[in-house]
């Protein structure tokens, strides 16, 4: 079977995203986990299918890279709208459903294969707080921890301690390190499924600006990670974050085929 494949990526985070819409793809852990192997197959942090919902423009299908189903993918859902909307599928502005429900977009710039993307994330659940750690959701699970430089933590070591830490059975989270400083935050994320640190992370992202709204106060975050810069925004109302929105970069690196 040859399969047609366009690779995307949002500040480094980078996808295989396949058209599914007649509902043809194979989807199985073994061949997602192939497909994004940076050695044997294409190579990606996660794979996305655009696939057909009744009602909406499209809907998301998201897999990590190492096969498993995930919620959502913040950089995962700038990518998407930006290839739905280069095929042709979507219009500047579309809606989209995604595991974890109902999603917005809207293309605010459009310079050919990069395109700057605003995405409505879901309203953030906050399961626990103290002085610097923060455990939330915002379409998966993150803990976010406030460290004085997030350069001189050992990503791997300590993010997989805390990504498997038996209080956050049975799912497990995503471990984001951050810092404050002028005003823009830095962070730096472990990725469960893909069980390594990415140069980005939407959600991730945008659990350290809800972070650290909650610590220092603030409706509105510049956000820099290894692979560039986000901005998330959001209205916050004593504990509660609603409109919360992820805006960032989308761009398409390569568009090619694969036998499988």
């Amino acid at each position: 079977m040859t399969l047609p494949f366009s690779k995307y990526e949002g500040t480094g985070n980078d996808f295989i995203i396949i058209d599914d819409r007649k509902l043809q793809f194979p989807v199985s852990e073994q061949l997602i986990s192939l497909l994004c192997d940076r050695h044997f197959g294409i190579g990606a942090d996660g794979l996305l299918l655009v696939q057909h919902s009744e009602g909406y423009d499209f809907g998301m299908n998201y897999f990590n890279s190492d096969g498993s189903h995930a919620t959502f993918c913040g950089n995962g859902g700038r990518c998407i709208t930006a290839f739905a909307h280069q095929a042709g599928i979507t219009a500047s502005a579309c809606r989209f459903m995604a595991a974890d429900g109902i999603h917005h977009a809207q293309i605010t710039e459009n310079n050919g294969p990069v395109m700057m993307v605003e995405l409505g994330m879901q309203d953030a659940i906050i399961y626990n707080t103290d002085n610097n750690a923060f455990f939330l959701n915002t379409g998966t699970y993150h803990l976010v921890k406030f460290v004085d430089n997030p350069d001189n933590i050992d990503i791997l070591e300590s993010g997989r301690e805390l990504r498997f830490d038996t209080r956050y059975e049975p799912y497990g989270t995503n471990v984001n390190f951050a810092k404050l400083l002028k005003k823009e935050l830095y962070v730096r994320t472990y990725e469960k499924g893909v069980e390594n640190e990415t140069l980005s992370c939407g959600t991730g992202v945008t659990a350290s600006a809800i972070a650290a709204s909650l610590k220092y106060g603030g409706n509105a975050f510049y956000v820099n990670t290894a692979g560039g810069r986000l901005h998330v925004s959001f209205t916050r109302t004593d504990d509660s974050f609603k409109q919360v929105k992820l805006t960032g970069p989308a761009r398409l690196v390569f568009e090619g085929k694969i036998e499988i």
